[in-house]
């Protein structure tokens, strides 16, 4: 059980910043966009680490206050959830 959720914590985050270069891409190229509402749902599904960075990266959405504040203290939420989950698994 704890491999799959070590997969599927990697794959959401690859996700999310994915999500965020293929919008910040389609912005440059005046694209239809990708939702905010699909952003913050990868980010909620366990994806914020990796939406932060992908932010970050990419200079995209730094200057909404919800995303510049919101994903990094959900990611630290989630990175603790996901630490403590490990070292419950592990018996510490």
């Amino acid at each position: 059980m704890l491999v799959f959720i070590i997969i599927y914590f990697i794959f959401i985050n690859l996700f999310s910043c994915s999500l965020m270069y293929i919008d910040k891409y389609k912005a440059k190229q005046q694209r239809r966009r990708i939702s905010e509402k699909t952003i913050w749902f990868s980010a909620f599904a366990g994806g914020a680490w990796g939406a932060s960075i992908g932010m970050k990266a990419f200079r995209h959405k730094t200057k909404h206050r919800v995303f510049k504040f919101g994903l990094p203290v959900l990611a630290i939420f989630q990175i603790a959830v996901f630490i403590y989950y490990i070292l419950k698994e592990m018996g510490m």
